[in-house]
């Protein structure tokens, strides 16, 4: 049986353009809606539900209008969103014509293309988005992604089209479990642990692509040859558990494996033995809401306590479509012969994207280089996972402005290496990449959330230290280090203070002991001595949440730090569009002197960064 190829690939690429549309969306609301914390959650989650609701409205219309309309209308909203227009609310409006496209197609599509094409688009968009660096064509200029997004475009609206007679629909549960198959594969796509510091190695590209690769050849496979024992329904709900629970616990890469068992539990669901679904359309969008529940629920406990790991969102997520599927499979079985898919060029074409895939994923790092003299250049900076002022994604041009300034260190604060809500891409890696420096990656929030230090500097010790909560949610660290420059020692503690009056004690002895002479991975734990003189300048940066004047800055200052940014004009460096106070510091202990500071104005997040140039002076650094 050469299935319905036409349904399936239309159904596989609408797909990959509502995830493009929901990459955009969900960081748009933080970014632009949100603002990054200034909006209340609770208006920021209930405009979002909106979208996911309105598409309920598509049960007024018939199932081929719903499929023409909700198809014209993603593709305008995508090409819209290639254009930078209305981000927001272009992208809020594609998320709802998705959804609604979806409708027509839960009864328009054949039962035998639905697993096929619902696995397929998950599958590919994940390719496609690894393959461009997590850097979506949505986000890049010029000619070429014009022409790739409107190719994409122009082929699925060409597949589109309302079938002439009346087709054997797949089940209710079968468009019920795309919602949940959507928000499992794409925090499983990025969300595990990256490499802490460059370069990669070798193996962990090849075990990644390995990994990938068993995953596309399950779901395809598995897809086109759907199992007919409820025993493996089992099996595979179980092995989708715990893939989840390694997520989770262990934020391991060999995750992505639960994509695989997905494609199996679905294609399961659409077995001939089991009816057709009475309300496939209401089963999709009810799907929908599962996704957008999950998703929040899951990234809310980053600013709220749930009162239980967030992690247990997507277990039960996970345990919701094993136990759908395993109990549908017992009551239902009675097997009857399925005529396999032919799959034609697909692997060829997997092939093909996992060698690309390797070629761009091989590690390369830049030489350490000792700086001579007495001087160098230092930048602090808050990305704001890497998004500017108009929403869209700056990393590449945070990248080309440190370039061009020099700088010996760069130090990022809330650097995101995953998150599904942020649009699944790695901060660290891309900006490292433009820089041509090697990073240090210090996770906070979870494996995928933090800070980072980048430098070609000799690095001689580094290592974080988790911050008290002090019943702020979102997780803080200290990132102790020390390195070289012209032979001699510099100490620096990297952070972003959330609670700063009582992290800011916290910071401070960690500086003063890097100062007396402790090693990285020892400051946190010994304090300095009263009686302890400074053997080694320290500098304390990052985004300290606190204003020169707060009690939070004295202790700072009884610790030894001075502010040598009130001799430079007291910049101010938040917000970044009307900045009114100085949030974001470079403070020095003894040895080190500021020659230059300022804080360019910038549109790339919505904190400017602050640029000094230092200068060590005569400290003992013996012992």
């Amino acid at each position: 049986m050469t299935i319905l190829r036409g349904p399936a690939i239309m159904l596989a690429l609408g797909l990959v353009l509502l995830l493009d549309v929901l990459r955009v969306f969900l960081p748009s609301l933080i970014t632009l809606f949100g603002r990054a914390g200034e909006t209340p959650p609770e208006l920021m989650g209930l405009y979002a539900a909106a979208w996911f609701i309105l598409p309920f409205l598509a049960l007024l219309a018939k199932p081929r209008h719903a499929l023409l309309g909700g198809a014209a209308a993603l593709v305008l909203t995508r090409i819209l969103l290639q254009a930078g227009v209305g981000q927001l609310y272009v992208a809020s409006a594609g998320v709802t014509a998705g959804l609604v496209f979806l409708y027509g197609c839960a009864h328009t599509v054949p039962r035998r293309a639905v697993p096929v094409g619902v696995m397929g688009g998950l599958s590919l968009s994940l390719t496609v988005h690894l393959l461009l660096d997590g850097v979506d064509l949505v986000w890049r200029d010029g000619l070429v992604p014009w022409l790739a997004a409107l190719s994409l475009c122009a082929a699925f609206l060409g597949l589109v089209r309302p079938p002439e007679a009346e087709v054997d629909r797949a089940p209710t549960l079968t468009w019920f479990l795309l919602g949940p198959a959507m928000l499992l594969t794409g925090v499983a796509a990025t969300g595990w642990a990256k490499p802490v510091a460059s370069p990669t190695d070798l193996w962990q590209v090849l075990a990644g692509t390995g990994i990938l690769a068993v995953v596309l050849v399950m779901v395809v496979v598995q897809a086109a040859h759907p199992p007919l024992s409820p025993v493996f329904d089992l099996i595979a709900g179980v092995v989708l558990v715990a893939f989840t629970l390694v997520l989770t616990l262990t934020a391991s890469y060999f995750a992505v494996l639960m994509i695989g068992w997905l494609g199996a539990l679905l294609a399961g669901t659409a077995r001939p033995d089991h009816p057709s679904g009475r309300r496939p359309g209401v089963a999709v969008l009810g799907g929908g809401l599962v996704f957008f529940v999950g998703l929040f629920v899951y990234y809310a406990a980053y600013d709220m306590n749930l009162g239980f790991p967030n992690g247990l969102v997507l277990v039960a997520v996970a345990v919701l479509v094993a136990a759908l599927s395993v109990v549908t499979a017992l009551v239902r079985h009675s097997p009857r012969p399925v005529a396999p898919v032919r799959l034609g060029w697909l692997p060829v074409a997997v092939v093909v994207l996992l060698v690309g895939l390797v070629t761009l994923g091989a590690p390369s790092a830049p030489p350490v280089r000792a700086k001579q003299g007495d001087t160098f250049t230092l930048i602090t900076y808050n990305i704001r996972m890497g998004y500017g002022l108009d929403g869209r994604l700056s990393l590449d041009k945070i990248a080309s402005w440190a370039a061009a300034q020099k700088p010996d260190v760069v130090l990022l604060s809330e650097v995101d290496r995953g998150w599904l809500l942020n649009g699944g891409h790695d901060d660290l890696a891309r900006i490292a990449r433009g820089l041509g420096m090697r990073y240090h990656f210090a996770p906070a929030g979870d494996n995928v959330w933090g800070d980072a230090l980048l430098t070609n500097l000799p690095v001689r010790q580094v290592h974080s230290y988790p911050l008290g909560a002090h019943d702020y949610p979102t997780g803080a660290q200290a990132q102790a280090i020390v390195l070289e420059v012209g032979g001699k020692e510099v100490g620096i503690v990297n952070t972003h203070l959330q609670a700063p009056e009582g992290q800011a004690p916290e910071v401070a002895a960690i500086a003063r002991a890097l100062a007396v002479g402790r090693d990285a991975d020892e400051a946190g734990h010994r304090a300095a001595g009263a009686g302890e003189q400074v053997k080694r300048p320290v500098i304390l940066a990052g985004d300290l949440n606190t204003r020169p004047t707060d009690p939070a800055m004295e202790v700072l200052k009884a610790a030894g730090l001075t502010d040598p940014l009130t001799a430079f004009g007291d910049p101010p460096t938040s917000p970044a569009d009307a900045p009114k106070e100085r949030i974001d510091h470079v403070l020095l202990t003894q040895g080190l002197t500021a020659i230059s500071g300022q804080v360019p104005r910038l549109p790339y997040s919505d904190h400017l960064p602050v640029l000094t140039t230092l200068r060590l002076t005569s400290v003992d650094q013996e012992g």
